[in-house]
């Protein structure tokens, strides 16, 4: 993972010390989960410089890795998790009076290593030391569009609908909350378990048949549901977990290729950021 430092916007009224004023950057892993997991970093950092030479010289990257084989969690996906903490300082020149140095930290969302044998760069292009990548730890939101024309648009249609009037969704629930648009209530990624995820398709389709009947597919339809099949919170979920409402979820005939556009996009989703299986890792969906 790069982070870029670029220190900028720089201005001096009157007559000041500022020539002589000194600039720190710096970049620490405060905590890193498992502990044995040693990051490996570029030695862009840290570094202090005058006002001056900051002025000539304002960008820096510093460079964060964790080496495959350090991490953990299910079906290999051996994530490392970390707290990187930037800090910038300046330095009064001598002669001049107030809190010196003076420090700030600002707020960085923590970050996080994975070498997942199902997401982007598995294989590290040939070099087993160079797979995984790495992404923020934060509710990615993955985005569809109604808009008149969208290839997923009745697939965007549908999830509205699912978010905005769920009892009118079947199957019908008189207390339907479909999970996925908040932050409070985000869709988690199932990958791993292949059993759970093919039971979700099946009582999607079950639902599909019950309210539409056997010729639901006519014309190159599918059953689209929500929340997705790929997700812990799918069509299945009352099965594996007891304190879910049953029939919280939404299905929909939509047009083949809608929906296959829709899952091209959520597939995509999925491995440009990184989504990991499980309840760690969690994600919301938005219509526009």
């Amino acid at each position: 993972m790069y982070f870029d430092y670029d220190v900028t916007a720089f201005s001096a009224v009157g007559s000041t010390g500022v020539a002589g004023l000194k600039i720190g950057l710096k970049g620490d892993i405060a905590a890193d989960w498992p502990a044995a997991a040693t990051p490996v970093t570029s030695p862009t950092l840290p570094v202090t410089k005058t006002w001056l030479e900051m002025q000539s010289n304002p960008h820096y990257t510093h460079s964060v890795r964790y080496a495959p084989g350090r991490g953990t969690g299910a079906g290999a996906a051996d994530v490392v998790a970390a707290v990187y903490q930037p800090e910038v300082t300046s330095t009064l020149p001598a002669g001049w009076v107030d809190e010196s140095p003076k420090t700030g930290k600002p707020f960085m969302f923590a970050p996080r290593w994975d070498a997942a044998a199902y997401l982007r760069n598995s294989t590290g292009a040939g070099n087993p030391a160079n797979r995984g990548g790495a992404a923020f730890s934060m509710i990615a939101t993955l985005e569809y569009s109604s808009r008149p024309g969208a290839p997923e648009q009745a697939v965007a249609e549908h999830i509205r609908q699912a978010f905005t009037d769920p009892k009118s969704t079947r199957p019908l629930n008189a207390l339907k909350n479909v999970p996925g648009d908040t932050v409070q209530e985000p869709l988690h990624r199932l990958f791993l378990d292949q059993k759970r995820h093919d039971r979700n398709r099946a009582v999607a389709v079950r639902e599909c048949r019950r309210y539409w009947g056997g010729t639901y597919t006519d014309g190159g339809k599918e059953c689209d549901e929500f929340p997705f099949a790929s997700t812990y919170e799918g069509s299945a979920i009352a099965e594996y977990d007891v304190h879910v409402e049953k029939n919280s979820f939404s299905v929909q005939p939509v047009p083949g290729h809608e929906n296959g556009a829709a899952g091209t996009l959520l597939r995509g989703f999925y491995n440009a950021n990184r989504i990991i299986d499980g309840p760690e890792d969690g994600f919301i969906v938005k219509i526009n």
